[in-house]
């Protein structure tokens, strides 16, 4: 089966990925209802589904679809709780754009 490709990105890559699904890594800082805002280099508005359980400066990894006001909506997230290295999961992803032929297909 063909899974859909989920490149990871930061909040400064979301123009390049409109009505494109992504994964972001970032922490939450900020719950308001069916929206959320997580810090990913940036911050970055993200529309919940009822299956969201954020919990505010935890670490979370959103997969989800850019619309076209550049906030995401959730397709899944995982809280991976408080002790992540966003230095270094940032850096990840930066090297991914870098070198992007090896880990995603263009427009």
């Amino acid at each position: 089966m063909d899974h859909p490709q989920t490149p990871r990105i930061l909040a400064t890559h979301l123009s390049n990925f409109q009505h494109r699904i992504v994964r972001v890594l970032g922490k939450v800082v900020q719950l308001r209802g069916e929206t959320a805002v997580i810090d990913a280099g940036g911050n970055i508005d993200v529309l919940l589904n009822r299956d969201s359980h954020l919990a505010v400066g935890h670490a979370v990894e959103i997969i989800g679809k850019v619309d076209q006001k550049l906030q995401i909506k959730v397709q899944a997230a995982t809280d991976f709780g408080t002790n992540i290295d966003f230095n270094a999961a940032n850096a990840v992803v930066e090297a991914t754009h870098r070198y992007k032929e090896i880990f995603y297909d263009g427009e």
